[in-house]
């Protein structure tokens, strides 16, 4: 188990990484209201990968670059690349609050994974909880005919890839720096993007855009900086809780830029999924043998 001083670092880094994500996601969908998403994330990537490489060099940890190449962090890296090509994707078509709530799932995820990996054992409670989360996305997904919305199915899908990419971070040896884990995935990213954009029709770069898309850059290195923190020496079931600020945090966002108001189906599946979460992560902490067994990993 971590100290609490531990757990304080990863709690704190986690709050930080949902801020930036979310300030992430805002720019990012502004920036796609004009170019397509390779376009998009290719221009983002160059900021990112000097924005890492700027993170590496002043933690001065430039020497560590050779472990870019560890098969475990090139297998985040790609990960992360999915994520990032099919969540901004779907991120022009649906509001802030409901892409983010949909993301939040992750932890469930998460403890699904573990279970269906033999990592840890859960009873009932547990099990009830995950099953109430997951109806929880179906409200705010609602696939019936009338309100089939692929967007949706796609942000469910990067939360799942989400959580298969937090479980590698877990498994990535503590002699790996975060700043090269983070510089690894923006490089993969980058080349995932402008290997789309032969397949898309790029358009002129745009001034206020550009702007949007370097500010986007700045925040999802800094955030992935920190969400690999939040995730190291810790305990999951502690830290993980406070991912779902990013849901308060988007609500906040999409209704100050875009007047975006969740209606009540939204609002009641948002409910669903918070407080599943939660509950699991409560009965993780109170029933020690729950713990998932993530601290073990070994060095890539």
């Amino acid at each position: 188990m971590a100290s609490s001083a531990e757990n304080r670092r990863g709690i704190i880094a986690m709050l930080l990484a949902m801020l930036l994500f979310t300030c992430n996601d805002a720019l990012m969908k502004l920036a796609r209201e004009a170019y397509p998403v390779g376009q998009a994330i290719s221009l983002r990537a160059i900021f990112a990968v000097t924005t890492a490489l700027a993170m590496v060099w002043f933690m001065g940890e430039a020497r560590k670059l050779g472990e870019m190449f560890r098969p475990l962090v090139l297998l985040r890296g790609l990960i992360e690349a999915a994520i990032a090509l099919i969540f901004i994707w779907s991120l022009a078509k649906l509001p802030l609050g409901n892409i983010t709530a949909i993301l939040m799932a992750s932890p469930l995820i998460i403890l699904v994974l573990a279970v269906a990996l033999g990592i840890e054992k859960v009873g009932w409670r547990r099990t009830l909880a995950v099953m109430v989360g997951f109806i929880g996305v179906l409200v705010v997904i609602r696939p019936t005919p009338e309100h089939m919305n692929i967007a949706a199915i796609a942000a469910l899908i990067s939360a799942i890839l989400a959580a298969i990419r937090d479980l590698v971070t877990r498994r990535i040896g503590n002699h790996v720096p975060s700043t090269v884990i983070s510089l690894t995935a923006s490089v993969i990213v980058g080349l995932s993007a402008f290997t789309l954009g032969f397949f898309e029709t790029w358009v002129p770069i745009r001034r206020i855009e550009i702007l949007y898309v370097g500010g986007a850059a700045v925040l999802v290195s800094l955030g992935s900086f920190c969400i690999v923190n939040a995730f190291r020496n810790t305990d999951v079931g502690v830290v993980t809780g406070y991912r779902y600020s990013g849901v308060a945090f988007a609500v906040l966002i999409g209704y100050l830029l875009w007047g975006e108001i969740p209606d009540a189906w939204a609002v009641t599946g948002i409910a669903l999924i918070a407080g599943s979460g939660l509950y699991t992560l409560h009965r993780q902490r109170v029933v020690p043998s729950a713990k998932l067994k993530l601290e073990g990993g070994t060095p890539s």
